[in-house]
């Protein structure tokens, strides 16, 4: 397994690599009030160069804003014994390393950046911060965090953060999501966003004849046949739930993606969050 080290710096490089790409954050602040377009001069920010126009005049142009509020990142870890897997890696680094992203391209953003750890109840906090030792705390509580024999409650979590925070935030809810949650209250508050860590073969597993398997959070020893036909059967009941998990998240208007432990985590976030304003 990873360590926390080798984690925020694959993270910060990422970020630092997009910045240099001239690549925008991942977030944009809340009340952005366009006035006009200008020629760029030395010293502008490359994030607001508007390349359409730039490519048209063939000089550079850049989007001059009268006011940028910052805005209130939240990233939530629902930390179970189920993350406690994985074939890559384990689900508890790629939702580890998805934090890390998300909390550093928020301060690069100049935005809040706060981070919370629940299993059952609110294990631990890291409050609102813009300075990267809340990425390194937030990433340290995930990864020393202990898995075994938890599990996770999002919506005795939904119904915490809902009263704690005051300010309107962006909140990204990071687990496996194998029940599903009721956000409805949380998302008409705030704005949602859910990121399914899972490890594709507990999706579709391949047979494994008779064998017995250990529940994390449960401890408890599941022993079976596990052949083709049982493991079909599994794999779609997982199908039919992950049908119902995206349908209910979509109802609740909150939108959700995937993040496989094979695939980087940089891509899935991306495209969670681009042209979200």
């Amino acid at each position: 397994m990873k360590n926390s080290a080798h984690i925020l710096l694959k993270a910060r490089r990422q970020i630092i690599g997009d910045r240099i790409g001239n690549n925008p954050s991942m977030f944009r602040g809340e009340g952005y009030d366009f006035i006009e377009l200008r020629e760029y001069v030395s010293g502008d920010d490359t994030r607001h160069i508007d390349w359409n126009i730039t490519a048209k005049m063939q000089r550079p142009f850049v989007k001059v804003f009268r006011e940028e509020r910052e805005l209130s990142v939240v990233s939530v870890a629902m930390l179970s014994g189920s993350l406690h897997f994985g074939t890559e890696k384990f689900k508890i680094e790629a939702l580890a390393e998805a934090v890390a992203l998300i909390g550093y391209s928020a301060l690069s953003n100049g935005d809040l950046f706060t981070h919370f750890n629940f299993s059952e109840t609110l294990r631990d906090e890291v409050r609102s911060s813009k300075k990267r030792f809340a990425v390194a705390q937030s990433v340290e509580g995930i990864m020393g965090a202990e898995l075994l024999h938890h599990r996770a409650d999002i919506n005795a979590m939904a119904q915490n953060l809902y009263r704690r925070l005051k300010r309107r935030s962006l909140i990204v809810v990071l687990g496996d999501f194998f029940e599903i949650p009721d956000l409805r209250l949380l998302a008409k508050k705030h704005e949602v966003v859910a990121i399914v860590v899972r490890d594709r073969f507990e999706e579709k597993p391949e047979p494994m004849g008779f064998s017995a398997l250990i529940d994390p959070e449960s401890g408890a020893v599941l022993e079976g046949d596990f052949n083709a036909r049982s493991v079909r059967k599994y794999h779609e009941k997982v199908r039919e739930h992950d049908a119902a998990l995206f349908e209910r998240l979509r109802r609740d208007g909150i939108r959700a993606t995937k993040l496989y432990t094979d695939a980087p985590a940089s891509v899935a976030l991306r495209r969670l969050f681009e042209g979200r304003i």
